[in-house]
């Protein structure tokens, strides 16, 4: 039985339903044990969820100014379609704020749901102003140009030390940020809404006065 009926209904549920340790705890018992970035990719907002289709942008340290510098990033950014996360793997650079207003604009007028940086960003209270889901590493004033160059799109990228394919599903919240590789994402959705359940019933025996071992061993979930 087909579970959604699109990505669409499965991106509102996982919102609605999902948190990203519930889901690390499903691949970690599917033998999916590196699958969370690194921890200091922290959204910009404290609130906020990312949960979309990676769109996988790559980018590296450069030291001069090079002809058509924005040339592969402008192609990628206007390749962004609806549903997707854009995921900028800048190899954890420090050098230079890569993602910023124009950007947001442009992805969120693709209809991109929001953006994974795994370096730093610029122009921030602009894009908290935006409303967009962004989660990065840090802020830095400077320009990409003659620092930083997108060199390909939509390809195997390593994110905050994972490795993302075009197509996973993001999913990012106050926790943190984990990549579903595409092939695993509907049973790991499967599985972490059960668990969900489950943990909700721990919860209430627990609250209810039942010692942790005792509601552990009917529910096996902690």
């Amino acid at each position: 039985m087909k579970l959604f009926q699109d990505d669409k209904e499965m991106f509102e549920i996982m919102e609605q339903r999902l948190y990203t340790a519930v889901c690390c705890d499903v691949m970690d018992d599917l033998g999916y044990r590196n699958q969370a970035m690194h921890h200091n990719i922290r959204p910009l907002d404290d609130n906020v969820k990312v949960i979309g289709r990676a769109k996988t942008i790559l980018a590296v340290d450069v030291y001069e100014v090079t002809k058509d510098c924005y040339k592969v990033e402008i192609e990628a950014l206007d390749s962004v379609k609806e549903g997707e996360v854009v995921v900028v793997s800048t190899n954890n650079s420090l050098t230079n704020g890569i993602w910023g207003e124009l950007l947001s604009t442009a992805a969120k007028a693709r209809g991109a749901r929001g953006a994974i940086i795994d370096g730093l960003g610029r122009d921030i209270e602009k894009i908290r102003e935006m409303k967009f889901p962004v989660f990065m590493v840090g802020f830095k004033p400077v320009d990409s140009k003659g620092r930083g160059l997108v060199i390909d799109y939509d390809c195997p990228i390593n994110c905050g030390g994972v490795i993302v394919e075009p197509g996973d599903i993001v999913f990012g919240d106050y926790d943190g940020v984990i990549a579903i590789p595409h092939r695993i994402c509907h049973e790991v959705i499967e599985r972490s809404l059960h668990k969900v359940e489950k943990e909700q019933s721990t919860k209430n025996a627990l609250l209810k006065g039942k010692l942790l071992k005792d509601v552990y061993d009917q529910f096996g979930v902690l």
